[in-house]
């Protein structure tokens, strides 16, 4: 914690000890009988050092001595944590009307966000009209299987781009950052799929500028931010985070802010029979009923809508195939097994297709087994109690934000078997999926509140991994020591290798692209 923290910190201690000694012993001679255990917190700060640098992990120990229901107190914060699969079943399946609503951070108030944002939004009428037009307009699987060809095309230009950057100016070949590539690859098929256009090239300067603003609002919203914890401190906003995502965030905004108003322009002129109705066109031409509905969607709404589902997919994608790239390479016999079954299912003659997926069980196993030990949002997107609520015979108060480790609901030892352990085989013969119904595995969410773009990430993810492990022979730096590799999460938006992966590909055979 830098100098100006500790110095905001004791303006706390001096100005707010009163209050929240106060309410320290109102919650402990009233209620504390009737929450769930938890570790006992310091006056004022409650539990906040208790989180540390990766809180999913910490809380995550926390189970053996309280169990699977933690209750915690962050500054002024009360939240319920979930720790075991169980428990998040019981949570979904019988409480998750009473727990609808999001737990909105400052960072992401900036430039009213949370309010265009489907992941955000309070739960009601204009969070229904995102979600309707997501799962009916942009998602529903007619319009995901006329996009086939547009995925494919976007994966080609990632495989050639991969190539090219393989080698050193002298033919050595040389170690590269797989994310970044998944990354563009991942922003480029989304923006054909919005904008019917691709959107950076890896050696565009705007896509370089695109990928750092991106990082950074990953800095911003994965810093602790003493103004969610002390309402004082909302509008001083003492570490500058919210200040640094405003400007940041506007960046964003403004790239697609650009996007919007040239198809404005373009409708304008154009003959209403040639559009394109991709998914921009969707959201211009939504006309609501004017009563519990807007009748159009804001200029501002739109471009929120349309970078958040960038960032969300891009992140979510390239994040979960650096990892699953990292585990195979951990593990040999997996990566063995899992190139075994592409060459037998796909042949040397041409590429991984979506419709060869459903044939390739091992690569859906490694999928999963990715996905469970790495989610790409550690707590899923915290949830926040609507009204006063009996969950488990626990008393929990209005606005409690509850917290959903499925990173430790991943490595339930009541759930799962040598819970640790990369092992795809668990999957083979199994039933178990990530669509929100099975609540070991859920990196996605479940319940009324679940990431929307499941459906096409799931197509994506197979895809790339697949084509991935396909075309290239994938190695570790030489001299690199499996053992020393950095497992370690760099938790923001999403959670991605603390130390990016940095492998070398080598091209294992030539493919006529069919």
């Amino acid at each position: 914690m830098d100098c100006s923290s500790n110095i905001f910190i004791t303006l706390l201690l001096l100005t707010l000890s009163t209050f929240f000694l106060l309410l320290h012993r109102r919650h402990k001679s009233s209620s504390r009988n009737s929450l769930p255990p938890g570790p006992p917190g310091w006056p004022i700060f409650g539990n906040l050092f208790d989180l540390g640098s990766m809180p999913h992990r910490n809380l995550a120990n926390m189970r053996q001595k309280y169990g699977p229901v933690v209750w915690l107190r962050l500054g002024a914060m009360n939240s319920l944590v979930i720790l075991s699969a169980k428990t998040a079943g019981e949570f979904f399946k019988n409480h998750d009307r009473s727990f609808a609503d999001r737990m909105v951070t400052e960072t992401m108030r900036a430039h009213d966000y949370d309010q265009g944002s489907l992941a955000l939004a309070p739960y009601g009428s204009y969070w229904r009209v995102l979600r309707r037009l997501v799962t009916v307009d942009m998602l529903v699987n007619k319009r995901i299987n006329e996009t086939v060809p547009v995925r494919r095309t976007c994966v080609d230009q990632m495989l050639e781009w991969i190539e090219k950057e393989s080698r050193d100016k002298f033919g050595k070949p040389v170690a590269i950052h797989v994310g970044k590539f998944v990354f563009f690859t991942a922003f480029n098929l989304l923006g054909n799929l919005m904008l019917s256009r691709d959107v950076i090239d890896p050696e565009s300067r705007e896509g370089s500028e695109l990928f750092t603003a991106i990082l950074r609002l990953m800095e911003w919203t994965g810093n602790t931010n003493m103004a969610d914890f002390f309402p004082i401190f909302k509008s001083l906003d003492p570490q500058r985070l919210k200040r640094n995502m405003e400007r940041d965030l506007g960046k964003a905004l403004d790239i697609a802010n650009k996007y919007v108003k040239e198809r404005m322009e373009e409708r304008a002129s154009r003959n209403e029979l040639v559009r394109r109705k991709d998914f921009l066109d969707v959201l211009l031409d939504f006309q609501g009923n004017g009563r519990d509905e807007p009748e159009k969607l804001s200029e501002r709404d739109v471009n929120v809508f349309i970078l958040e589902i960038f960032i969300a997919g891009s992140e979510t994608t390239s994040g979960t195939v650096e990892w699953a790239v990292t585990e195979l390479l951990l593990n040999p016999e997996s990566l063995t097994t899992a190139k075994a079954e592409l060459a037998q299912v796909i042949g040397a003659n041409r590429r991984v297709q979506e419709s060869d997926i459903e044939n390739l069980p091992y690569l859906q196993a490694v999928i999963k087994e990715t996905l469970r030990l790495h989610p790409p949002i550690p707590f899923l997107i915290p949830r926040r109690a609507v009204q006063d609520t009996d969950f488990m015979g626990y008393f929990i108060p209005k606005n409690t934000q509850v917290l959903v480790n499925a990173w430790a609901i991943g490595r339930d030892p009541d759930a799962w078997e040598e819970p640790f352990i990369f092992k795809p085989e668990r999957f083979i013969g199994s039933d178990v999926d990530f669509k929100g119904q099975h609540y070991e595995l859920m990196p996605f969410g479940a319940g009324r509140r679940m990431c929307a773009g499941v459906p096409l990430a799931s197509r994506a993810l197979h895809l790339v991994v697949g084509s991935l492990l396909h075309e290239f022979d994938w190695e570790l730096e030489a001299g690199f020591d499996r053992a020393t590799m950095d497992m370690n999460e760099k938790i923001g938006v999403t959670s991605r290798k603390s130390e990016p992966l940095l492998a070398v590909p080598k091209k294992c055979r030539v493919l006529e692209i069919k």
